[in-house]
């Protein structure tokens, strides 16, 4: 159910009320998608609501959809571009409480795989690999940043 107040715009001292969180793919009037700098990770997204929300059920009915159409948007472009093993989707909010999902292309031999990215690292860091997967971003931005913008 969604919350009984509005969520308010903006909160002073939010990383993400206070700034994109990452580099700028694209942004709509009610959320934007980043490129997180995680290192290990070349093909770290979040998909941030940009008013201050700390659940996915402070946004009615109509919102919730639209965001999670944004995460299959960059999710679908993830897997044709760069086509990892495995998308892995979080909200989890505990360190930064604004409303962010994660949408992470992972390979079976990333760093962490098949942990969690914040899990203990299982092999060291393939960098050409990464490399690899960083040369076919621009493709995969440009998918999602033509998606959202028809679901805007």
């Amino acid at each position: 159910m969604a919350a009984t107040a509005p969520a308010a715009a903006t909160v002073t001292g939010c990383p993400l009320c206070d700034g994109d969180g990452g580099t700028l793919v694209w942004r709509g009037p009610k959320l934007r998608v980043i490129r997180a700098q995680e290192a290990d990770f070349p093909a770290f997204y979040r998909v941030v609501w940009n008013a201050h929300a700390a659940e996915f059920t402070d946004l009615d009915a109509g919102d919730r959809l639209h965001c999670m159409e944004a995460v299959a948007a960059v999710e679908t472009a993830l897997r044709a571009h760069v086509q990892p093993d495995k998308i892995n989707l979080a909200a989890l909010g505990n360190m930064v409480p604004h409303l962010h999902w994660h949408v992470i292309a992972r390979f079976a031999w990333d760093s962490h795989f098949p942990g969690a990215v914040w899990a203990t690292p299982q092999r060291d860091r393939a960098p050409e690999r990464e490399a690899e997967v960083a040369a076919r971003l621009a493709a995969a931005e440009a998918a999602m940043a033509a998606r959202l913008a028809q679901l805007a």
